[in-house]
């Protein structure tokens, strides 16, 4: 696992856009996993400047977002259909037939979450997945205890959570109980991982993700046995890494390392 920390969260965003920006330059037609919420709102918008301003294109790309609250309409303010064309895929020329976005409202759970799988997987899998983390260390909707193989599924949402989220909505009691989400398997099959993190509130989370033991309470922490896991924090996230001097070393000799 990497470990990448930059002063500010627009520095924070920009390095880990740039990652993408590699990606879709040598593979125009990248399958990329999104995450939705306000820690990747920065790594999108600098996105968008890129194909406005320096031509990054989108055209052959798909994506596949992570989760989608259970009960809320696409077209409702707080579902993450809503964020994701609102913030990112209008902004861009992606195709809309290469969005993938798990329904909230399909009839039959299950057969929505093995169709997604397999649609992934009928896609070449994920390229490159963008990941933020709960103030529990959750990735996804992936809870604590959730087992580190789990696939696409119907997921309770626990009150840590559902407390979290509270402030995207008008009243406590309006935030959905459940969602559909990928699974911590399902993640860990992409071939490149990012992790983004920003705000003092997160950084129990990360450090217990990046250096703390791999387990189902922490299930961000499933990304230390991903053999090209990055993690992207600003200055506060970073602040209860034990072994903050070494990624800062490391991030100091960077441009004299090496080439792989």
């Amino acid at each position: 696992m990497e470990v990448i920390i930059k002063k500010t969260y627009e520095e924070m965003s920009k390095a880990a856009a740039q990652e993408v920006a590699r990606l879709l330059n040598t593979k125009p037609n990248a399958v990329l996993g999104m995450a939705t919420g306000s820690t990747p709102l920065g790594l999108y918008q600098e996105l968008v400047r890129l194909h406005r301003n320096e031509g990054l294109d989108f055209s052959q790309v798909t994506t596949f977002n992570l989760d989608e609250y259970v009960g809320l309409l696409p077209d409702h303010p707080q579902s993450y259909h809503y964020f994701m064309h609102e913030n990112f895929f209008k902004h861009i020329n992606i195709p809309k037939q290469n969005i993938y976005i798990p329904s909230g409202n399909t009839s039959n759970y299950q057969a929505f979450c093995s169709w997604y799988e397999a649609r992934i997987e009928e896609c070449g899998g994920i390229d490159l997945q963008i990941l933020g983390i709960g103030s529990d260390g959750h990735v996804a909707f992936n809870e604590p205890g959730s087992s580190l193989t789990s696939r696409t599924r119907l997921k309770t949402l626990a009150k840590q959570t559902i407390d979290d989220n509270a402030r995207f909505f008008d009243k406590a009691e309006d935030v959905p109980i459940y969602a559909i989400t990928m699974g911590v398997g399902t993640i860990l099959e992409a071939r490149q991982l990012l992790l983004l993190a920003n705000g003092e509130n997160k950084a129990w989370a990360t450090a217990a993700a990046v250096e703390g033991p791999v387990t189902g309470m922490v299930t961000a922490s499933a990304l230390q046995m991903h053999p090209l896991s990055t993690v992207f924090l600003d200055d506060s996230a970073a602040g209860q890494l034990k072994m903050r001097e070494y990624y800062d070393w490391i991030e100091e000799h960077r441009p004299g390392a090496p080439q792989l």
